[in-house]
């Protein structure tokens, strides 16, 4: 995606992300009051990414441009019984960084994480 002349990738998130993540979980009203995003993440925080990256049907991925973690999105990956036993994805905390809203990066984002469900197998995002 490209933004402003400027190449947007997605990837996996790293523990190395996780102080920008929960900067940008706290950056809107909902979040600013119930995040803590001074400092070093709390080790609540810490034990919630290592549970979810240990995990294989929880993804956190971020969209970087310019070499900057520009937002996050969460993608659960969840077993039903309906659809013979399909599979569905759960799009979660979703948050662009403030200055590159409205710019697309939200839309592809979610475009990402369609596809990535699609890919899946999922019937149902």
């Amino acid at each position: 995606m490209r933004v402003n002349s400027t190449e947007t990738s997605f990837r996996p998130a790293t523990e190395a992300d996780l102080p920008e993540i929960v900067a940008l979980l706290a950056s809107d009203p909902l979040g600013a009051s119930r995040k803590h995003s001074g400092g070093a993440p709390a080790p609540s925080y810490e034990a919630a990414f290592e549970a979810i990256q240990g995990d294989a049907n929880h993804e956190i991925i971020v969209p970087v441009l310019d070499g900057s973690v520009v937002g996050v999105l969460q993608l659960p990956f969840i077993p039903h019984l309906t659809y013979e036993g399909g599979w569905r994805a759960q799009i979660e905390g979703v948050r662009v960084s403030e200055g590159l809203r409205d710019r697309g990066v939200g839309r592809a984002l979610i475009e990402w994480a369609i596809a990535k469900a699609r890919d899946r197998g999922c019937h149902l995002v």
